[in-house]
C-alpha cells in the first residue's frame, strides 16, 4: 500500500472547466462512502465498464484505471483514463489527476456540502486540453469537455445519487462549462 497522493487544489486557472453539481436528498456521509468507493461503480452505472486499482494508498485512493461508454443513442463510444486519486475524509474531498489517456493532466474534485434536506455535490473538471497542435484548445472546449466529460460525469453523478438516495432520483443535474475570459464558454443543464 503506497502513501497517499497529495494533489493538492484544483488549478482553477484552465481553458477548460466544467461544473456538474447536483443536491442529493442524503445525508453526506452517505454519498461520500459510494463516491469514494470507486471500484463499485460499476455497480450502480451501466455506462461504466470497469474501475480497477492499480495500486492501493492508505487514505482510500491510489491508482485508479477507469472505463466508461459514452451513450449516443444506442451505441456507447468506449473511454479510458488513468488517475492518481486521493481521499480526504475530514473536508470530505475526492481529487483525481488524469495520467493517462485523452484527458492527461486533467484534475477532478468532487466536493460535498451539506444543505437543507441533502448534500450539494460538486463535480470540477479542470484541463488546458490534448497537447495537439493547432486542434488541442478547440477538441477540449467543444467536443472533449461539454460531449465526454460532461456527458459521463452527469451520469455518473446522477447514478451514484440514486444510489445514495435508494432510487430517488432528482433528475438530472446541472452543468456549467466556465473558463478564463479568453476561452470558450458552454452552459446546459441536460445530459449530452
Amino acid at each position: 500500500m503506497r502513501t497517499p497522493y497529495e494533489l493538492g487544489p484544483v488549478p482553477m486557472a484552465r481553458r477548460l472547466i466544467t461544473i456538474d453539481e447536483q443536491t442529493v436528498r442524503a445525508p453526506v456521509a452517505d454519498i461520500f462512502e459510494i463516491a469514494r468507493l470507486v471500484e463499485h461503480w460499476p455497480a450502480y452505472l451501466p455506462h461504466y465498464r470497469f474501475v480497477r486499482f492499480r495500486e492501493h494508498a492508505s487514505d482510500g485512493g491510489g491508482l485508479v484505471e477507469m472505463s466508461a461508454n459514452r451513450p449516443f443513442g444506442p451505441v456507447g463510444w468506449p473511454t479510458w483514463w488513468l488517475s492518481e486519486m486521493s481521499v480526504d475524509h475530514d473536508t470530505p474531498l475526492i481529487r483525481f489527476r488524469h495520467v493517462g489517456g485523452v484527458t492527461t493532466r486533467m484534475d477532478v474534485a468532487w466536493e460535498f456540502t451539506p444543505v437543507d434536506g441533502g448534500t450539494h455535490v460538486r463535480i470540477v473538471h479542470t484541463w488546458d486540453g490534448p497537447n495537439w497542435p493547432l486542434i488541442g484548445p478547440f477538441a477540449a472546449t467543444a467536443v472533449i469537455g461539454p460531449v465526454f466529460v460532461h456527458g459521463i460525469a452527469s451520469r455518473t453523478l446522477s447514478g451514484l445519487s440514486r444510489a445514495a438516495e435508494r432510487g430517488d432520483d432528482r433528475g438530472v443535474p446541472a452543468m456549467r462549462i466556465v473558463a478564463p475570459a479568453d476561452a470558450t464558454r458552454v452552459t446546459t443543464g441536460k445530459p449530452a
